[in-house]
């Protein structure tokens, strides 16, 4: 970092800015863009857990890094904070929830809420064991090989016959095409879009053509769930959400459903498939817990101890480093802080994890810090406030049955091998050899 003169925490006024990271905005371009995580620790040692930067695309901005403001941006008024501007729905659509703030915002939580609760989630565990035991069928045994992207299979076919209900040729149309735009679009997320047609064989071009092809997939879907006899019993995400009305009785427009059902397919599935590629990554390197969660397994105890290791994975290897807002009011004080309109707040998600108050040594792997206690409220791979993951519960019980269903059938080698090193995949940090295990089938 530049040893250029910049106030200081100690130095800056009641009421005033946070410091100045003083680097020019191209350099911090790059530092954001290619090397985040080296970029902010080294920031957060030099100013302190809030900071101001200047990047591209989401302009003049200010980093938080400390628990206690990071819950109060959560918590912030929708009338003061809004979502990050711009957002993932340049990706998914104006119809898509990342889209909605305030009033209409709460509407649509509202709307979506009834299948990703209770007993909803239940129903769909079967699902999920299914579609897990279906992709390790296939497992080489003593051969190392990436879960990465097995794990974005299995998370790619839970989703969509959770939201879809069944098979056919439709969903294996929508199996072939959700991968490579999901790539595209996670490289695509945080770059400007062009104010002028750069022709349908560009990166823009091929996005838009996708959504083409996936709304005319899904207006057919939405209509064979209408034609369904049994419309009204079916449990699938796609016929709840077209069965649901606002309060004034109206629905979903067709076009805001399959915005929605994008989101759900987009967010749902990469994200989580990357945590379970770290799952896998720990354990390899973790025989102890390996064997704890094991005997857990085996002797058929509830799950205390997976949850408390799919909680320290999400925590010691984020997989989505922060959470945005957008200052609307005329400004919005945080702490000591006054941070102006049109800013824009970055939670620095793993740099809170890494916070030693909250979880104590934190560089060392531990799922004992969450057994037999309250989850801190540091503790926030999903987000927080209004604005969380609404997806959470379906996500932790995917992690779970799928680990579940794996330790039952396998055993899993274990070695002295190096960590693999963090890879940034465009939004979800991912192990950079894809979480190379080698396993045996159990008998």
């Amino acid at each position: 970092m530049t040893n250029a003169a910049v106030t200081t925490p100690e130095t800056v006024t009641p009421g005033g800015p946070p410091p100045a990271v003083p680097l020019p905005r191209p350099v911090q371009m790059v530092l954001m863009a290619g090397f985040r995580r080296w970029y902010l620790r080294n920031a957060i040692k030099r100013y302190g857990s809030v900071f101001a930067i200047n990047v591209p695309f989401f302009g003049r901005s200010v980093v938080v890094a400390d628990p206690a403001l990071a819950r109060q941006v959560f918590l912030a008024s929708t009338d003061d904070l809004i979502n990050v501007q711009p957002n993932l729905s340049r990706i998914f659509g104006p119809g898509s929830v990342f889209a909605l703030d305030g009033s209409e915002h709460r509407k649509r939580r509202k709307l979506l809420a009834p299948p990703f609760h209770g007993q909803s989630i239940k129903n769909y565990e079967k699902v999920i064991e299914e579609e897990t035991l279906r992709e390790t069928a296939s497992w080489p045994e003593h051969t190392e090989f990436a879960t990465l992207e097995p794990m974005n299979r299995v998370t790619l076919n839970v989703i969509l016959r959770t939201v879809f209900g069944a098979d056919g040729a439709e969903l294996d149309y929508l199996r072939e095409i959700i991968p490579p735009w999901a790539k595209l679009g996670s490289r695509m997320a945080t770059l400007p879009e062009p104010s002028f047609s750069t022709g349908r064989y560009s990166p823009w071009g091929r996005l838009q053509s996708f959504r083409r092809n996936f709304d005319r997939t899904v207006f057919t879907l939405i209509d064979q769930a209408e034609a369904d006899p049994r419309f009204e019993e079916r449990t699938d995400i796609l016929s709840l959400l077209l069965r649901s009305t606002y309060e004034d009785g109206t629905p979903m427009s067709r076009q805001d459903v399959s915005d929605e059902l994008l989101t759900l397919l987009g967010a749902g599935h990469e994200t989580t498939a990357s945590t379970l590629a770290w799952v896998f990554e720990r354990l390899r390197r973790h025989p102890e817990v390996l064997a704890r969660l094991v005997g857990e397994n085996d002797r058929g105890e509830t799950n205390e101890y997976r949850q408390a290791f799919l909680q320290e994975v999400q925590r010691h290897r984020t997989v989505i480093d922060f959470s945005g807002r957008h200052v609307l009011a005329p400004h919005f004080d945080l702490g000591p802080w006054r941070i102006p309109h049109g800013y824009t707040v970055m939670i620095a998600i793993a740099n809170v994890h890494a916070n030693a108050d909250v979880f104590p040594d934190p560089q060392r792997f531990d799922p004992e810090r969450f057994l037999g206690t309250r989850t801190p409220t540091a503790w926030i791979p999903f987000g927080g406030g209004t604005r969380r993951c609404i997806g959470a519960a379906f996500a932790n019980v995917e992690m779970d049955v799928v680990l579940r269903t794996v330790l039952a059938h396998f055993t899993i080698e274990t070695d002295n091998a190096p960590d693999e090193k963090v890879h940034f995949r465009g939004i979800a940090f991912t192990p950079k050899a894809g979480g190379k295990i080698t396993v045996r089938r159990r008998v």
